[in-house]
């Protein structure tokens, strides 16, 4: 099994997939020491035309298959495409276009929450992944015959997943909701990650407002140090140690000095004095100009905790029904946000999760619909009159 490791070949096979009405992608990529991915090789594959490319053999461009990911004629059908298609903006600033996501088609088929690949594979395609290679280092050559039979495998396998996926999205009728999903996964600004907004990956408990500009100054520093020198962001400063900075607000070296999450001697380095430098930034940012801290805000009522619970439980009757999982229709923050308010702006009502669910949760929240049993099974029905009454 020979690995494409020329431009000239990669051009011949890239021509031969263009003519394909659908290919199948993967790729194998590294990312334990490093902020962006190191990508060590991509497995393509069409109906009758396969191929194993090598990012790192010397002197070959991956123009071609770039092109290839950016001709509108050819459908790229990958499984959990996002890290995937990451790789692609980085290196060729291109989003493939257009695209089929197995594992999103899946979750809209009703095959779980985030089903894996092997799952899938053995549901549809009836076949055995050998799972010995799945922790290889790609990185290192030369690839062991195991290891590209292993590669190759997830996307000839791909092709019988993505038919039979299809077919079923065509028997329900709900292309139309995967299209949604795609259009979000193509569209450039998914991939927009500016380091003003890193923040919001940190887990920490603030009780101001000060806190918090102490921390969005402090997680955008890093995640530019991380991208500059292109080193994982817990190489430059532990999630720990970003969020124990925003909340004790140190302005000195000796206040720094004092953070137990710090590393001993970081306060007196190069990186404590940036440290330093962007609590100072933090802390001269406008009050009025943030967001109110998580913490800060208002617990949610009893009645909301109430409407919350109910329409969690509405939501996997629904979906149980549907055959669909919950998780792709509503998160809990979306069923929190509804059950708050009515018009919460949040992914649930909008498009055809709002089709699906959106309308009866608010139907539920005004006594119009209950759950209760029919045939013997939990459905959400229309609400009887009295009932009605009752929850004016």
């Amino acid at each position: 099994m020979d690995l494409i490791t020329t431009t000239e070949s990669l051009y011949r096979l890239c021509d031969s997939l263009a003519s394909e009405t659908f290919i199948t992608v993967d790729t194998e990529f590294m990312r334990e020491s490093t902020y962006w991915p190191d990508l060590c090789l991509i497995q393509v594959a069409g109906e009758t035309v396969h191929g194993l490319i090598d990012p790192l053999a010397p002197g070959i461009d991956l123009k071609p298959f770039f092109a290839l990911m950016d001709n509108p004629r050819v459908l790229k059908v990958f499984h959990a495409a996002r890290q995937d298609i990451e790789i692609m903006v980085h290196r060729a600033g291109i989003v493939p276009h257009p695209v089929f996501d197995t594992q999103i088609a899946a979750m809209v088929c009703g095959f779980g929450d985030q089903v894996g690949y092997e799952a899938i594979v053995r549901k549809l395609a009836k076949a055995q992944i050998d799972k010995s290679s799945r922790f290889t280092d790609w990185s290192r050559r030369p690839l062991s015959e195991k290891q590209l039979a292993y590669a190759l495998a997830d996307v000839t396998h791909l092709r019988v997943v993505y038919e039979a996926l299809k077919k079923e999205l065509d028997r329900t009728g709900r292309e139309h909701w995967l299209r949604e999903e795609m259009d979000i996964l193509t569209n450039p600004a998914t991939y927009r990650t500016e380091p003003e907004d890193a923040w919001k990956r940190i887990k920490v408990r603030l009780r101001s407002k000060k806190q918090l500009a102490v921390l969005m100054a402090t997680a955008a520093w890093r995640e530019r140090e991380a991208r500059e020198k292109n080193v994982p962001r817990s190489r430059v400063l532990k999630d720990d140690a970003l969020a124990e900075v925003a909340t004790q607000c140190p302005q000195t070296r000796e206040a720094l000095n004092q953070l137990r999450a710090l590393p001993k001697g970081m306060a007196s380095s190069r990186i404590g004095d940036a440290i330093q430098k962007a609590v100072a930034e933090g802390l001269a940012i406008d009050p009025k100009s943030l967001p109110q801290p998580a913490d800060g805000r208002d617990e949610m009522s009893d009645a909301a905790q109430a409407a919350a619970e109910v329409l969690k439980l509405a939501l996997k009757v629904v979906c149980e029904k549907e055959g669909i999982a919950p998780k792709l229709v509503a998160s809990s923050s979306d069923i929190d946000a509804v059950a708050e308010s009515d018009t919460a702006d949040v992914h649930l009502m909008h498009g055809w999760r709002r089709e699906l669910f959106g309308e009866l949760a608010l139907a539920i929240k005004r006594g119009e619909a209950v759950i209760g049993f029919e045939g013997g099974k939990v459905r959400v029905l229309p609400a009887a009159r009295d009932v009605k009454a009752a929850a004016e």
